[in-house]
């Protein structure tokens, strides 16, 4: 089966419509079925999601994204580096 990936903004939506839901009387494992996921993924969602804005989030996946770039270059600049050493040291 495919998994479904969902936005941040998503993520928060459904938080938010599950504390509704929650509030109501309903238990966790209802929710959990009525917005789609198990309850392992909302418990996690909600320690990473809860009480943020969307704004942040977003911000906060801008910067994992770059920060993944960023580590992508310093792997390659490390690789090209090591490569220039054994080269000047003749071990090729």
């Amino acid at each position: 089966m495919k998994r479904k990936r969902h936005t941040p903004e998503q993520i928060v939506r459904h938080l938010r419509d599950a504390a509704q839901m929650v509030g109501e009387g309903r238990t966790v494992a209802q929710v959990c079925r009525r917005i789609g996921v198990t309850e392992v993924t909302y418990y996690r969602w909600k320690k990473e999601y809860d009480g943020a804005s969307r704004d942040s989030i977003k911000r906060l996946k801008e910067l994992e994204k770059e920060n993944g770039q960023l580590e992508r270059l310093l792997a390659d600049q490390v690789l090209e580096n090591r490569v220039l050493k054994d080269i000047a040291a003749g071990n090729f």
